[in-house]
């Protein structure tokens, strides 16, 4: 059994055969210059901070053996799985989902936009979920995918904290998997609504899980 000590609101504790990494929308419309969150108005520096803490984890993770899965939010080309009303949100901020950008469509399965960023490249082998939602496991086989592996426990990073990080989280978390929340390996555009997304997660006792550093679950898995 591993163990995070400097995880909140108490030590986090999980078998690394039954763990596994997720790498939550680290997409070029999330976090490149042009993409969707840009044209939004959004500053994506904090999404580009976290691409090196991102890969440490990845690469602890991938030398212990944990399974990797990586999520991507996007549509089909006809935008026949994209809610009517999420599309019209979208183009009353003035980036609409399927509309022309820099990096091909926005939001749309296929396009530049759509892919992971360079720096945290998917290995040979390692599954990539594509979601129509917020949240990983709407509309998707990951929950098949865990239980055929007989996941229990997840750690979650990626963007944005308060959006996909947390809907996947609560899907999670009523699920029954423990979860743990990587504090530098996720970010929102604004640092705020990414420190409260944080005090939802161990508020109450860990009522949705738990928070650590990358560097200290880091360790948990090398020692």
């Amino acid at each position: 059994m591993k163990r995070v000590n400097a995880s909140l609101p108490y030590p986090f504790e999980y078998e690394a055969g039954r763990a596994a990494l997720l790498v939550i929308d680290m997409q070029n419309d999330f976090c490149a210059p042009g993409g969707f969150g840009e044209r939004l108005g959004n500053d994506i520096a904090p999404a580009r901070r976290i691409i090196p803490a991102i890969a440490g984890v990845l690469e602890a993770a991938r030398e212990a053996g944990l399974l990797v899965i990586h999520t991507r939010e996007g549509h089909l080309p006809d935008l026949s799985d994209c809610p009517p009303a999420k599309l019209e949100r979208s183009r009353k901020q003035g980036a609409g989902i399927g509309d022309p950008g820099p990096m091909g469509r926005i939001l749309i399965r296929g396009e530049r936009g759509h892919d992971i960023v360079a720096e945290l490249a998917p290995a040979e082998g390692e599954p990539i979920v594509d979601k129509p939602g917020k949240g990983a496991f709407y509309a998707t086989d990951l929950e098949r995918m865990l239980r055929e592996r007989e996941i229990e426990h997840l750690i979650l990073t990626g963007v944005t904290t308060h959006v996909c990080v947390h809907t996947t989280l609560r899907e999670a978390n009523d699920r029954g998997y423990r979860c743990l929340v990587l504090e530098d390996a996720t970010a929102a555009f604004d640092p705020a609504d990414h420190e409260a997304a944080l005090h939802m997660v161990r508020q109450q006792g860990g009522i949705f899980g738990w928070t650590s550093s990358s560097a200290a679950f880091i360790r948990s898995l090398r020692f």
